[in-house]
């Protein structure tokens, strides 16, 4: 088997998904440990995991007078047999478990207390309303790439035909 054929995502059948993990409140690294536990449980085998990296936070222009606590990031390689939507709603039951409340949240990049994100699933793409993979800003965040380069290194971007390490360095 090429190496191709063997990330191809086949529905139904394990195949490797990428999830960026992130919090800005309250106890990250206890709240983000709780996050991937449960992914293992209720997602699929975690393959590899990231250490966790401060950064700071994204602020939209209109609150840069405002200050953000910094977020703890991070990434898994998850082996699940889910599709992407089905993915999607169960990140988003376990972010509610965990604290987090979507409703509540009236502003883009406002500090929350868990952030779960569907990076990428093998080199499938989704176009969809509520759910894009890769994710469409993966490639403009190092908070993203960093974490992502220690799990998937070798993992290409669908769309643009470049590795995370070519992403990363583009970046910088």
């Amino acid at each position: 088997m090429t190496p191709a054929a063997s990330s191809a995502f086949v529905p139904g059948r394990p195949g490797r998904a990428v999830i960026a993990l992130g919090a800005n409140l309250g106890d990250r690294r206890t709240t983000l440990e709780h996050a991937v536990q449960r992914i293992d449980r209720e997602i699929g085998e975690v393959l590899a995991r990231s250490r966790w990296h401060e950064t700071a936070a994204l602020v939209l222009p209109a609150d840069r007078g405002g200050r953000h606590p910094p977020f703890l990031n991070g990434a898994i390689l998850v082996r699940t047999a889910l599709e992407p939507d089905q993915l999607l709603d169960r990140l988003q039951a376990i972010e509610r478990r965990l604290g987090r409340d979507r409703a509540a949240e009236q502003k883009r990049w406002q500090p929350r207390i868990v952030d779960l994100d569907l990076i990428a699933l093998e080199e499938r793409v989704v176009d969809a309303p509520r759910l894009k993979v890769p994710h469409p800003e993966m490639h403009e965040r190092d908070f993203v790439l960093e974490p992502m380069l220690e799990v998937w290194a070798d993992w290409r971007h669908p769309l643009l035909g470049r590795t995370v390490p070519d992403l990363l360095a583009a970046l910088r």
